[in-house]
């Protein structure tokens, strides 16, 4: 019973460490940090919006490492300790040196990719740029503008609230972008991260981890 309580207990507080900060350069030049939480082989890489960073994503995040998926979240160039690189806004860049990072990793999988409003439009133009196979699922929430939607890889899910304004958008993109795909409208008007703060957290949570969970199983 002892030796049973003394792993409990290990694996309990391994899973309560704090999150590694590390830093990696982009094919431009830039020096992106971010906080890095190694779990299972499947990796999900997080890119905020415009008035976050990469400390933001709190409960969600803590959710995605009960579920067993490896975090790893940005700080875009320009955010805090993030310095700016030789292309100016290559937002996606960023978010390609992230893949590329993981995929060095002897023990990730598959990666995926969740983009919230601005970390949206990046995520879907480092989509079209990367290589195939680099990354396997991409999740735009909230972005106002889809880069060469009908180029996008990997499965593909598109969310945005209802009743926000970038709806109309998400839904034209969402027509051009191959399969596999899948697109869910989430009750109110609230943006991208902010839905985290609504009675509707719970909803998109489950939507992403389901998303991901139908996708681990699959490969």
């Amino acid at each position: 019973m002892l030796r049973i309580f003394i792993i409990l207990f290990f694996f309990t507080v391994s899973l309560g460490l704090p999150a590694e900060e590390l830093s990696f350069n982009t094919a431009d030049n830039a020096t992106i940090y971010a906080n890095f939480q190694p779990r299972g082989s499947h990796a999900v890489l997080l890119a905020h919006g415009a008035i976050f960073n990469k400390e933001s994503w709190g409960k969600f995040e803590q959710r995605l490492l009960t579920e067993d998926f490896t975090v790893l979240a940005i700080d875009f160039r320009g955010y805090n300790k993030s310095t700016q690189g030789d292309k100016a806004q290559a937002l996606y860049e960023d978010i390609l040196a992230g893949v590329r990072f993981l995929r060095q990793q002897k023990n990730i999988k598959q990666v995926s990719i969740l983009g919230a409003s601005m970390g949206a439009i990046a995520a879907a133009k480092a989509s079209v740029y990367a290589e195939a196979g680099e990354i396997d699922q991409l999740i735009l929430l909230s972005p106002s503008r889809v880069y060469k939607p009908e180029e996008l890889k990997g499965r593909l899910l598109f969310i945005a609230s209802e009743h926000e304004r970038l709806a109309t958008i998400l839904k034209s993109s969402y027509i051009k972008a191959p399969e596999p795909k899948s697109l869910q409208l989430i009750k109110g008007k609230a943006h991208a991260q902010h839905i985290f703060k609504t009675p509707q957290a719970e909803t998109l949570t489950t939507i992403i981890i389901d998303f991901l969970q139908a996708a681990s199983r699959d490969k």
